[in-house]
């Protein structure tokens, strides 16, 4: 009998409700609209004239709650909501910017299979070169929000203004160029001084630093204690009729060196392509394969480490949300997804006289650390 594998809620509050939830609270939507758009506000704010939504690249609710004595405005309170699966920047931030599951923006992971190249694309930074256009599968409520009479604004760091991300997944939106964290708090508040805007600032430092030195590092708190800082000056003056809610794209775990795990090579012999994380592989395969079979042999290799299931039970188990039929192959046909701090590497093609280079810091997988983001609602939208 196979073995089972976890399934996901999908009737609780995610980073899809967060921008429909805002535009409810800006007036500019309705549950009519709302219906006819398929999209879900489960996410109740009161009325505002501005937003800002503050996204923290890997603040996990787990991280943030053992390290609250460093964060008392983001401690506050204990609410949190889920992030999405896989827990990866490039299919959180799709999953935000278009109220919908991966299985229906298109953008499954880290990276992908591409059937119409059959090649593996890297989805975060890829955009320039290696990512077809329409890939995106959905419209950013970006644009949805400026034809509702919303300005959408993007504060992020000047080196991503240009970028084929930004101008697809952040597409709609004016872009406000700001390198410190300080400074993007600036042109937050600067932003919702008028008018009825919805703005939102992205902070990508903890992620960076979690994945280089880890969140228990001495280098990951301190750059907490100054978020924190900056976001209580941003709770303090932004006005009384603009909403602030922070939020993260995922969570974050250190994977210590021994559980850095190389997958066997006999077992990628009929693997076309490795895609996603180190927490969550997806393996393409090459046409004629017994997947059930390698299903089978992968998890005898992995044991209790890690899920592996098919395309199929991923799918039903409601991994990716519901699946459009054109995002259907991009998904590998065997996924294997890290339990515990275990993460899986190919690493064929590495020198063996030299020691890899691995992320401390590394998410992707199903776990609470990855899965549960935090929910601050402060401004016009504190409780």
């Amino acid at each position: 009998m196979a073995t089972s594998v976890p399934t996901t809620p999908d009737d609780t509050a995610n980073l899809a409700d967060v921008l429909p939830s805002c535009l409810v609270a800006l007036g500019a939507a309705d549950d009519a609209w709302l219906r006819s758009n398929g999209l879900e506000a489960r996410i109740t704010l009161r009325p505002v004239r501005s937003a800002i939504v503050v996204l923290v690249d890997g603040l996990g609710a787990n991280a943030l709650s053992a390290r609250s004595g460093h964060a008392r405005f983001l401690a506050a309170t204990k609410k949190r909501m889920r992030s999405g699966f896989p827990t990866t920047t490039a299919a959180a931030l799709s999953t935000l910017t278009t109220g919908r599951s991966p299985g229906t923006h298109g953008v499954v992971g880290y990276s992908g299979w591409n059937p119409d190249t059959g090649a593996v694309m890297n989805l975060l930074s890829g955009w320039d070169d290696e990512v077809p256009a329409g890939w995106l599968l959905a419209p950013t409520l970006f644009t949805a929000a400026a034809e509702l009479g919303v300005d959408p604004v993007v504060v992020g760091p000047a080196r991503y203004r240009s970028s084929g991300m930004t101008a697809n997944v952040l597409g709609g939106a004016r872009y406000v160029p700001a390198d410190s964290i300080p400074q993007r708090v600036d042109a937050a508040i600067a932003e919702t001084v008028g008018g009825h805007s919805l703005v939102y600032l992205y902070v990508p430092e903890l992620d960076s630093i979690g994945h280089k030195h880890g969140w228990q590092s001495d280098r990951w708190t301190a750059a907490l204690e100054l978020l924190d800082g900056e976001l209580a000056r941003l709770d303090a003056r932004v006005a009384a009729d603009v909403g602030v809610l922070v939020t993260a794209d995922h969570g974050v775990l250190d994977v210590p060196d021994e559980a850095n795990v190389a997958m066997d090579p006999d077992l990628l012999v009929d693997v076309v392509g490795v895609a996603g994380d180190p927490r969550c592989r997806q393996l393409t395969v090459a046409p004629g394969t017994d997947v059930p079979a390698l299903v089978e042999a992968w998890r005898a290799s992995i044991g209790k480490r890690g899920y592996v299931a098919s395309r199929a039970e991923a799918v039903a188990a409601g991994w990716f949300g519901a699946v459009a039929d054109d995002v259907l192959p991009r998904i590998g046909d065997v996924l294997i997804v890290a339990r515990g701090s275990w993460a899986f590497n190919d690493d064929r093609q590495l020198d063996p006289r030299k020691d890899p280079k691995r992320m401390i810091g590394q998410h992707g997988a199903l776990t609470d650390d990855e899965v549960g983001v935090p929910l601050r609602l402060a401004g016009a939208f504190a409780n």
